[in-house]
């Protein structure tokens, strides 16, 4: 798994030269001005709120907020959107976007009794006089999605599920996805931020893993959350653990409702010319549209995993290896990649189209009972960080994906999502001398003027 932010490094300081006494001697000052400064700044920044904190010479801003309450009973699914959310508001660039469920008490709530099957969190633009806007018959909302091709079905600029806790969502310095930019909206329109939360109530569940799999012969439904009928050779997926369904439990369990929130932490600059804007792109491994020589993305979202055949099982070979091809739009640098898979995942892979890696993301399972480490679930995914400028992609090229399960048994409802961040403008070195950075007690820089005179 890739380090957490920040991305920049402690400098050492320079070995003092041996010399004349008065060089010595403003060595020695100047020391002395250093470790003066640092303790001050050390003390300071300890105290400091969290939206003071220096990072390459901009002021990186954080805050938490908590989710609109969903409640949960054994068995049962919460799959709602809350619109208008507490998020940062301006011309932005992104950094980090992280959550976690957690009850009234802010007390992390583990995997094993409230699965987090996935949170998505997108921009919309709301109209600022919803009842004019409709009398002119316009929409209320316009939606803004990413720059990937799942056009109609993957528009969110985050999203992770159960591994949300171990898994980085930093974008590396200088980087940073815009947001805010006031000449985006439609005229008369605002942006504001959606929230999707699906979590399901396992405590007491017959069968945790069919439940969290959304096996559909355990939630008993045979229509989806609009009415229309579910295949017979639909098993499980989405459309049968929707908002409200509800999983089998052990006759007789006895467990209360509760109150839960999705605890959110954003990390933000404010928007400058010296950071380079970055394109998220999302890929889907169901999507077997350039394949099968069709035009148009078919992004399923969601697949099947078979058992593995006995011939399979007697070699010890039970992977299933399912593989998509993708158009990239627009080329650039890769600086960012993160796939996101469920249970029963092993990892999957992004390559070009010669078929050179361009990342690979690993799955971690948990170990324990604790929150971030519950055994049987993947409770992080690793990231890639390329180093800028290291690992290129055209437009228009044509990027496969790779998404590995085990199929040691049968999976129902799985994913295979890529997420990669491209920068389509290359880096630019900062002209001058760069600030003097530290990582304890936490990321910090010193100003440039003052850095240059130590």
């Amino acid at each position: 798994m890739a380090p957490p932010p920040p991305s920049t490094q402690p400098r050492g300081l320079p070995a003092a030269c041996s010399g004349g006494g008065e060089v010595l001697i403003g060595v020695k000052m100047k020391m002395s001005l250093f470790i003066m400064l640092l303790v001050t700044l050390t003390s300071a920044i300890a105290t400091l709120p969290s939206e003071a904190l220096n990072v390459r010479g901009h002021l990186l801003k954080s805050k938490t907020f908590l989710s609109p309450p969903f409640s949960l009973r054994p068995g049962s699914v919460s799959n709602k959107w809350y619109y208008d959310i507490a998020f940062p508001r301006g011309h932005l660039a992104l950094k980090s976007f992280n959550g976690e469920v957690v009850d009234e008490r802010g007390a992390a709530v583990p995997l094993h009794e409230a699965y987090l099957h996935h949170w998505l969190v997108k921009p919309y633009y709301a109209a600022k006089d919803g009842a004019a806007a409709a009398a002119r018959g316009l929409p209320r909302r316009i939606p803004a999605r990413n720059a990937g091709v799942c056009a109609h079905r993957l528009r969110q600029y985050y999203g992770l599920g159960s591994e949300t806790r171990r898994t980085a969502t930093w974008v590396p310095d200088p980087y940073g996805i815009e947001i805010g930019d006031p000449a985006a909206p439609p005229e008369g329109y605002e942006e504001r931020w959606v929230l999707n939360v699906h979590a399901i109530d396992t405590r007491g569940g017959v069968d945790k893993l069919g439940c969290t799999e959304c096996r559909c012969d355990l939630y008993d439904v045979t229509v989806d959350e609009y009415g229309r009928a579910i295949g017979s050779n639909y098993t499980g997926g989405l459309y049968c653990c929707y908002d409200d369904t509800q999983c089998k439990v052990e006759e007789g369990f006895n467990g209360g409702e509760r109150k839960l929130f999705l605890r959110y932490t954003v990390k933000w600059l404010e928007w400058s010319e010296e950071i380079v804007p970055v394109k998220i792109y999302i890929f889907d491994v169901t999507d077997r549209a350039l394949i099968e020589g069709k035009s148009e993305p078919a992004c399923k979202v969601e697949y099947q995993v078979e058992e593995c055949i006995s011939k399979n099982r007697a070699k010890n070979d039970c992977v299933d290896v399912k593989v998509a091809k993708q158009v990239l739009p627009r080329g650039g640098d890769i600086v960012f990649g993160v796939a996101h898979q469920h249970s029963g995942g092993i990892g999957a892979s992004l390559h070009g189209e010669d078929g050179r890696l361009l990342c690979q993301s690993m799955a971690t399972y948990g170990e324990g009972q604790e929150a971030g480490n519950e055994a049987g679930y993947i409770v992080g995914m690793s990231t890639c960080y390329p180093k800028p400028g290291t690992v290129k992609v055209r437009d228009g090229e044509v990027l496969t994906i790779v998404s590995n399960y085990s199929s040691q048994r049968q999976h129902t409802g799985v994913m295979g999502l890529f997420y990669i961040l491209v920068a389509e403008q290359e880096q630019q070195p900062a002209a001058g001398k760069p600030a003097l950075c530290f990582s304890f007690p936490v990321s910090w820089c010193l100003p440039v003027w003052l850095s240059s005179n130590l």
